[in-house]
């Protein structure tokens, strides 16, 4: 099992060692370098591939110049120029001391242990152009910065040799037509990430070797139990070069398996992935691409369960919360936020919070080290349009991508979740903003706690002239001031009409102040009795009332707004988010 990963200059991972172990869920955003850590191992591998394939039969050098390495060879890692392995590209420096020009070399070192035994392993990569480059074992402490003539270098233990590392991209779709493949061709196209040419041939590979068909069968059996369908075994067509794989229905009826569903397709990509390679380290990218909630949870618990059976072990990175969650609870999880690092080994408190909470919501803390607490979305749709409209930049900013958690107007929702995440994010700051209370915000509800002024936020695009703009927000320019225009505004000015006139009756208040609940007093039965008179169904909910927001005109816009948009960005603005 593999233990351990350092990595320096290679691609994202200027310089990261990451703990592994039996199971690891690496989690983090786009472009954060989970892949590049997966990546990195398969480099790791090819390298001391290609040094025992080229050296083989030779007696190892006191001097190690290495072995070349053609990028064609780099099939786990598929680039047009080998520079894109180096991180910014940066493949030389200048040494202003030395005055020379000396090359950056990228260092993967591996641990492990192997039968009890501990072992250790690296392998340094030289840039030497954009079709090859030259890998040698590690150099030993303190020849790092040594020219090549004159360091020494490490050996490549057994027990690195007799690891097996095998790379698997997220399902890209099935092909209508497949042909039989060689294992080097397969494993080409899954480097490459053309998943879609492998799929059957991965299933054939498994129905032509099982022991007594039974890999085959556990598969099936698998398959049948998540899906309800028969998958049938993968036919070889001599004449045509082909493999043909279809599945039944419970109805009886057979279809191709070009047929299925792309949840389907994932789930026995990973399968076959699994049962095709025993005892090996699996590398997933993504392994819940394409699969809806309960299926992303039940996936995860089978390939793990397989792995174990199979003496496997999983490297996986996810951008799913389920997932993130499920492996926290008892796997490794490593979160790419600034220097990758774990988060499911902390004390007992933090833990059981950060159960209660969801590792989901500890990772975006620590990736924004700021929290927004709101009623619903529908306050951060109405928020970010009223900024939009006052061009208020900053406030913009905040609000493209914030951690927001919604607690229904419950303060101490708020308050509990807050202190939950603080437990494991001591510098944790965050603004609450709730419709207006009853009772004054909680002291020690630790986020900042603001409330409307008016009873909630959507009083304050409750306005006629709003209402009338929307009647015709959605006309062309040429039917502007058409009878169709004119029809609408007749009835919105009934239905603003009708519906104030009943509002005083029964309530003794008017639609337009600033304690009326504008939702579900006025809005809501306004624009039932709206669409009614225009004869169609109701098309604006409450949900979809940040569309009014956006007609209220700048100058309209009550000095409030700005107010709370202004604490929000200074909350914004005094977070930490992890760096290193």
């Amino acid at each position: 099992m593999l233990t351990r990963i350092k990595v320096r200059n290679f691609k994202k991972l200027d310089d990261i060692d990451i703990e592994l172990g039996k199971t690891v869920v690496l989690i983090g955003p786009n472009n954060s370098g989970k892949t590049s850590a997966l990546q990195a191992l398969a480099l790791w591998d090819i390298g001391i591939r290609q040094w025992n394939a080229k050296r083989e039969g030779k007696a190892s050098p006191e001097k190690r110049p290495g072995v070349a390495i053609n990028r064609l060879e780099m099939i786990s890692i598929p680039v047009p120029n080998l520079n894109l392995l180096w991180t910014d590209l940066h493949t030389r420096t200048r040494d202003i001391e030395q005055k020379r020009t000396r090359n950056i070399r990228i260092d993967v070192t591996v641990e492990g242990v192997t039968n009890d035994k501990r072992w250790s392993c690296g392998i340094e990569f030289d840039y030497s152009g954009e079709e090859s480059c030259i890998c040698r074992p590690t150099r030993k402490a303190g020849f790092e910065e040594k020219p090549v003539k004159e360091a020494k270098f490490t050996e490549i233990p057994d027990e690195a040799n007799e690891v097996k590392i095998a790379f698997l991209p997220p399902m890209s779709g099935l092909a209508a037509v497949e042909p039989k493949l060689e294992p080097g061709r397969l494993n080409v196209l899954l480097g490459e990430g053309q998943t879609a040419q492998v799929l059957r041939n991965l299933c054939f590979q498994i129905y032509d070797k099982s022991n007594s068909n039974s890999d085959w069968q556990e598969l099936t059996g698998q398959v049948k139990k998540l899906f309800g369908i028969e998958l049938l075994p993968p036919q070889y067509i001599k004449e045509r070069g082909e493999i043909r794989m279809s599945y039944k229905e419970q109805s009886g009826k057979q279809f191709d398996l070009s047929s299925s569903g792309r949840g389907l397709q994932q789930t026995l990509l990973l399968l076959a992935h699994l049962y095709a390679n025993p005892n090996t380290v699996l590398l997933l990218d993504e392994p819940d691409a394409h699969l809806e909630v309960l299926r992303q949870r039940q996936t995860y618990q089978l390939i793990t369960d397989i792995a174990e059976e199979k003496g496997s072990q999983i490297i996986a990175a996810s951008h799913s919360e389920v997932v993130l969650n499920e492996a926290a609870d008892r796997d490794v999880v490593i979160a790419f936020v600034g220097k990758p690092h774990r988060i499911d080994d902390r004390g007992s408190q933090v833990l059981k919070s950060l159960k209660e909470i969801g590792f989901d919501h500890y990772y975006l803390a620590e990736e924004t080290g700021w929290v927004l607490y709101l009623e619903g979305a529908t306050d951060l749709a109405i928020l970010k349009a009223f900024a939009e409209i006052l061009e208020h930049k900053e406030a913009i900013d905040a609000l493209a991508k914030p951690f927001v958690h919604y607690v229904q107007n419950q303060p101490n929702d708020a308050k509990k979740h807050f202190w939950g995440l603080k437990y494991a994010k001591d510098d944790l700051v965050g603004i609450a903003i709730f419709d207006r209370l009853e009772r004054p915000v909680p002291d020690d509800m630790g986020a900042e706690g603001l409330q409307w002024k008016r009873r909630e936020l959507e009083n304050y695009l409750c306005m006629e002239e709003v209402l009338l703009a929307y009647a015709k927000h959605d006309l062309t320019d040429d039917l502007f001031g058409s009878a169709e225009a004119g029809r609408r505004l007749n009835a919105m000015k009934e239905s603003i009409t009708e519906v104030a006139s009943a509002l005083k009756t029964l309530k003794k208040i008017e639609p337009w102040s600033p304690d009326v609940k504008a939702t579900d007093e006025f809005l809501d039965p306004l624009f039932d009795k709206y669409f009614e008179k225009l004869g169609l169904p109701n098309l604006i909910k409450k949900s979809d009332y940040h569309v009014l927001a956006r007609l209220v005109p700048k100058d309209k816009i009550d000095p409030e707004i700005t107010e709370k948009l202004d604490a929000i960005v200074e909350i914004a603005k005094e977070a930490k988010p992890r760096r290193d």
